[in-house]
């Protein structure tokens, strides 16, 4: 060759492998670079809240005191109540007063003030007023825009008014809630510590016409101590109460004049008294604040020492403070809620994830708090008169270690569990962002495909390569390869809407398939042996044994769907799904892992049947040769040379499936119910993680806490599978460097 072809192909060969050393370089660097952008999505799920005083002024003397605060949800505006029954509006910017608003009692020639004030749900407001009259009024910010300049204007309105009472005296506190239909309950703890309750009730006849009826009444059940702090729902139907010793009590006021006391249990078995209480956005979860400066979470759970009835039961514990709690403020953008000590100490918690956002230490202490609408700010008042409004960065209080991957007790469930639930029809809704379902429905889904799959490609590849006459196997090979261009979503419709019907049809002759089909595929070989001596059937002794194995087949597919009926008939009274579920209580979905490891496997074959027959056809033809020579036969040729020589090709090609199974996405989301389940059942469906992410990306709210929790759905399944394909290539050169020897 002359000197300048050799300087040429050294050129082209030296370009060439600068042009692969960059390919694989980028594919790491691209790869990488993937890891990065999904971990950098998923980062802030896992952030600390932040909290930045952004504005503090005077809010007061020493006279008049101040009862209540409010900021808009802007944070452009803020409002304080007085015991004079004041309301002044405070622009923050400037911290100038821009409006003023004065509360009147029920009776309007009074100058009463105000001694006690009880606030719920928005800036609504119960006035316990020195004349003893008692009001409801709400605090409302309407927000409007003049060309691009925000508008924040208040309004006030007296919800309800109720006379003062001379039979009963003074109470010692009142509470007042009005349900959306109109009707107001309220109840007065009185000073011989009974409850006395009005309820007007507004109903609307046929005709339009609404009538107001009035029922008052005493609780007259006897308490096991004295009341110290009680709440109502936001319906103004279950009371809730908390005593001196201990005890928290529930009553059901649904009845007019037929109190109903659902719950009397001993809270604190140490006789700790209750300092506050408040019901969690949605009215089901009660937060309890103790004297130890304990705060706890508790809701209805069903007991069965009591008949399977709900009884209160202590579900989560917050962060404890060093004093009593004397506020606690639940928020009505989350689940979360906000507990204020005797000490002046501020947390912040999450109730479902039990993560702890916050806290806050001032000085001086803090004495009142409240929270915005939309949970973004914190105005606080302290002792030395000042108001201090706190922006907090908080996106994602759902987001914890132990939501994502433990059991946590959801509201409405009577234990702990694992659970996927993203999103509801209601706004009090609980999300629920267990990442342990969908990953149980990944293992169980690929775990079903790939015990369908490796056998068939497996011992088929074995076949071919060994076994199969040459003519049949260039045709064979390159048929089952041509499966693997079939696209997943292809799949995945015959499988849901053509194959699942049939299966549904036919469960019990699927099961005798496995038994009868293999018997009739034994008979078939054990009928060859007998005949293979013969010489009329030498000249197919060799690669076209199969041609004999089919008509058996046929024929055992023949009695499964024959045998089938008679079967169900006889064990299963002719309906094994009606059977399975009373029986077994286990429900036959349509869409499950039967048509999952049928519609999957279809998939993963071609993948293992194609890198385990390259493998074993490369296992050196003269092992085999030698083996022959020594008296062996084919198959002791095949298990105890050929296999052993080509086994890290096969286990290759079983991780690659693997890993396809493991990632798929169209034929799992179309061919599964997308149950997020854990159950190990064939006759249910399941939800993978890469399902998950394909249902639920459409519809997560641009980085919000869903759509970071899809993205951290990804960081499980790369990593995963990053774990399994280094653990494969470990194992793969272990059996090379055992094995290679011999090639």
């Amino acid at each position: 060759m002359p000197d300048s072809n050799i300087r040429r192909a050294l050129v082209a060969d030296s370009i060439a492998r600068w042009v692969i050393i960059a390919g694989g370089v980028f594919i790491i660097i691209s790869v990488i670079a993937i890891l990065f952008l999904i971990l950098h999505v998923t980062w802030p799920l896992f952030q600390s809240t932040k909290a930045q005083p952004v504005q503090e002024f005077k809010a007061s003397g020493s006279q008049p005191a101040v009862l209540a605060l409010g900021v808009d949800e802007y944070l452009e505006t803020a409002f304080i109540l007085d015991n004079t029954g004041s309301i002044r509006i405070i622009d923050l910017e400037t911290e100038q007063m821009i409006d003023q608003h004065r509360l009147y009692s029920a009776r309007q020639d009074s100058h009463a003030t105000i001694t006690g004030i009880d606030s719920y749900d928005n800036y609504i407001y119960n006035v316990q007023w020195s004349d003893s009259t008692f009001t409801m009024e709400a605090v409302k910010t309407v927000v409007s825009f003049e060309g691009s300049v925000r508008q924040i204007n208040y309004e006030f309105q007296q919800l309800a008014a109720f006379p003062a009472d001379t039979l009963l005296g003074i109470p010692r506190q009142t509470v007042a809630r009005q349900s959306p239909e109109g009707g107001i309950t309220k109840v007065s703890l009185l000073a011989d510590n009974r409850f006395h309750v009005t309820q007007e009730l507004a109903e609307t006849n046929l005709f339009g016409i609404t009538t107001t009826t009035t029922s008052t009444y005493f609780i007259e059940d006897e308490l096991p101590g004295d009341i110290a702090t009680f709440t109502l729902d936001h319906s103004g139907q279950t009371l809730y109460a908390g005593t001196t010793n201990g005890y928290l009590l529930r009553w059901d006021l649904r009845e007019p004049d037929v109190p109903v006391l659902l719950d009397e249990i001993q809270a604190f078995n140490d006789g700790r008294t209750t300092t506050a209480l408040a019901l969690m956005l949605g009215d089901i979860s009660l937060v309890v604040g103790d004297e130890t400066g304990e705060v706890s979470i508790w809701f209805p759970v069903r007991s069965p020492a009591h008949n399977n009835q709900r009884k209160l039961h202590r579900i989560h514990t917050l962060t404890a403070h060093d004093s009593p709690v004397i506020q606690l403020l639940p928020s009505q953008r989350h689940k979360s809620v906000l507990s204020l000590s005797q000490q002046g100490d501020i947390h912040f918690d999450h109730m479902t994830s039990g993560r702890h956002i916050l806290t806050l230490e001032n000085d001086p202490p803090v004495q009142l708090a409240t929270l915005s609408l939309r949970s973004n700010g914190l105005l606080t008042y302290t002792a030395k008169g000042q108001a201090v409004l706190w922006k907090l960065e908080n996106p994602h209080p759902e987001a914890s270690l132990k939501a994502f991957f433990g059991k946590v007790w959801y509201e409405s469930y009577d234990q702990p569990e694992y659970i996927w639930q993203s999103s509801s029809g209601s706004t009090d809704f609980e999300p629920k962002f267990s990442l342990v379902p969908l990953m149980f429905g990944t293992i169980k889904g690929t775990f079903y495909a790939m015990l369908f799959a490796v056998p068939l490609a497996l011992l088929g590849a074995i076949y071919t390569s060994q076994f199969m006459y040459p003519s049949w196997r260039k045709l064979v090979k390159p048929s089952v390869e041509i499966m693997a261009a079939i696209p997943s979503v292809v799949i995945g419709f015959l499988a849901a809407l053509w194959f699942a019907p049939i299966v549904e049809g036919a469960v019990i002759p699927i099961f005798l398939s496995f038994i009868i089909i293999p018997l009739m595929a034994l008979v078939a070989v054990l009928l060859w042996q007998s005949i293979a001596s013969q010489p009329s059937f030498k000249q197919i002794e060799k690669g076209y044994e199969f041609i004999l194995i089919v008509p058996f087949i046929l024929v055992g597919v023949y009695l499964c769907s024959w045998l089938g009926p008679l079967l169900e008939e006889m064990f299963f009274a002719g309906d094994f799904k009606q059977w399975l579920f009373e029986e077994l209580n286990t429900r036959y979905d349509q869409r499950n892992n039967i048509i999952i490891a049928f519609g999957l496997g279809f998939a993963v074959i071609p993948i293992i049947f194609t890198i385990a027959d390259d493998a074993l056809s490369n296992v050196p033809r003269s092992l085999s040769a030698a083996s022959l020579a020594l008296g062996a036969s084919r198959w002791q040729t095949v298990w105890k040379v050929v296999l052993p020589s080509a086994s890290p090709g096969i286990f290759a090609g079983v991780m690659i499936g693997f890993g396809r199974a493991i990632g798929e996405t169209m034929i799992v989301l179309m061919a599964t119910g997308n149950t997020p389940i854990i159950d190990w059942s064939i006759f249910n469906g399941m939800r993978t993680l890469s399902a998950n992410i394909a249902v639920e990306i459409p519809e997560a709210p641009f980085n919000g806490t869903l759509y970071r929790v899809l993205f951290l759905s990804a960081v499980i399944l790369f990593v995963s599978t990053f774990i399994i394909n280094t653990a494969a290539e470990l194992v793969r050169q272990r059996l090379r460097k055992k094995y290679g020897r011999f090639q």
